[in-house]
């Protein structure tokens, strides 16, 4: 059986982009490997601030304009002045981050956006393991991963979903009257303190 010559380059260009061989302009084969697996370099990776997320995350600026946080908590946060700070370990590709930053977010918003505390954010990637000098020698099991901390000790976690919301969680944890992790998972061996751990 005789092949034609449009056939056979066909053949020749499947054969090249499954044996890894690649020319100088894409082919229609390489651009859907590459929309079903993104490019990891879209992911923000490392410490960030908070207008750099906005500036990468635009559909984040509208779910921080819809979250709802308790005002009392809010104003709770926005009073409190205490030695702790909190460190975000979030994923600019996961909607639990989205979701619980927003809200946070929000809360900042209504109460002027001072706190008594300072929070810093530090985008991981898909794995939580980089970057490792932020991430190293933590136990970040899934993301949003609030960390409280007073005076180098962690106090405590909130992990993934808070249960009673962010603003709420947190004030519990700033102002020492919880302590361990805090998560609306069920399904985590959630030590009540961390004396546990």
């Amino acid at each position: 059986m005789r092949m034609s010559s449009d056939r056979l380059v066909l053949c020749l260009v499947i054969l090249a982009v499954l044996t890894g061989c690649r020319g100088s302009a894409p082919t229609k084969a390489t651009l859907v490997t590459e929309e079903v697996q993104p490019d990891e370099s879209s992911v923000l990776l490392g410490p960030i601030s908070r207008s750099e997320v906005e500036a990468a995350m635009p559909d984040w600026v509208s779910s921080t304009i819809e979250a709802q946080p308790d005002m009392e908590a809010a104003f709770g946060l926005a009073d409190l002045a205490t030695n702790a700070e909190v460190t975000v370990f979030f994923g600019s590709w996961c909607s639990d981050s989205k979701r619980e930053l927003s809200r946070l977010w929000k809360t900042l918003d209504l109460v002027g956006g001072e706190v008594g505390f300072p929070i810093r954010y530090v985008a991981v990637d898909r794995s939580k393991t980089e970057p490792s000098e932020a991430v190293g020698g933590r136990e970040i099991l899934y993301v949003p991963t609030f960390v409280v901390e007073r005076g180098g000790y962690e106090i405590g976690q909130i992990i993934e979903q808070s249960p009673n919301g962010i603003e709420t969680d947190l004030l519990t944890l700033l102002s020492g009257e919880s302590s361990g992790w805090i998560s609306a998972r069920d399904d985590l061996p959630i030590p009540e303190s961390l004396e546990e751990r």
